[in-house]
């Protein structure tokens, strides 16, 4: 296996942990807590491994929030079903993500509470400025890496590789695959064993139990970031949630 490959694969698995356990677990679900120390731990982590395609955990949890509580409305910030298509659904998704991060949008209380947020980082973090440093970088490593230049195809995966990530979920899993349960909503598992995305592909599971940290809901639906949290948990950098006692149950 070539040197961009291995950088490559590396990329989008950390990247899509960051986004899973930090911004979406954590920001947006509050499945667990953690002290002020670790949450600006994983900012910088989510920030070095989503790199180019950064997003603000704060915005992103509002956003998120938002997308549970309008799932499939025209409230909704990215429903296919109220969409031309794929690119004007993340359009529209950029549209609001930037709306709130701006302040343009101003969200619900119940949206904005305990969310994470450090202005002072997000202010050069989530700029034009550090995604085109992120690019440079990439483009350094494959010029030094690349058995060739059709390697370089790969790079706006990079550049772009959180909102892939995004469209993936909540375009793709809002269409295909298949439900455990059946709700009001479109949510759909895009696989029955989830090793592309982390476990973010059991999103009819997660839309059933939102607050629940564990995504998987049958013996084989294998939720890998849980299992990050339950080790985290055990060596008491994270306090992990009861169910029970989950973030406003029944509404996010």
């Amino acid at each position: 296996m070539n040197t961009v490959l291995i950088f490559f694969i590396t990329h989008w698995y950390l990247s899509l942990f960051s986004q899973s356990f930090f911004d979406h677990r954590y920001a947006a679900h509050r499945d667990f807590t953690m002290n002020k120390f670790w949450e600006r731990f994983f900012y910088i982590f989510t920030y070095i491994t989503q790199g180019a395609s950064y997003m603000s955990p704060r915005a992103y949890a509002i956003m998120h929030r938002m997308h549970h509580a309008y799932t499939d409305t025209e409230n909704d910030p990215h429903s296919p079903r109220h969409s031309k298509g794929v690119i004007d659904m993340m359009l529209r998704t950029n549209r609001i993500y930037l709306g709130i991060l701006k302040g343009t949008i101003v969200p619900e209380s119940q949206f904005t509470k305990l969310v994470p947020d450090w202005p002072a980082f997000d202010k050069f973090a989530v700029t034009y400025a550090s995604s085109i440093f992120w690019t440079v970088l990439y483009v350094i490593f494959y010029i030094n890496y690349a058995p060739n230049y059709w390697w370089f195809l790969l790079v706006p995966i990079h550049v772009l590789m959180g909102p892939i990530h995004g469209t993936i979920i909540n375009w793709f899993a809002h269409k295909y695959g298949y439900k455990n349960f059946e709700m009001d909503n479109t949510a759909r598992n895009l696989m029955p064993v989830d090793i592309f995305m982390l476990g973010e592909g059991y999103h009819n599971n997660h839309h059933k139990f939102s607050t629940r940290a564990n995504f998987g809901y049958h013996w084989y639906e294998i939720d890998p970031v849980y299992w990050v949290i339950l080790f985290l948990n055990m060596l008491g950098i994270i306090q992990l949630k009861k169910e029970s006692k989950a973030f406003v149950e029944n509404v996010f």
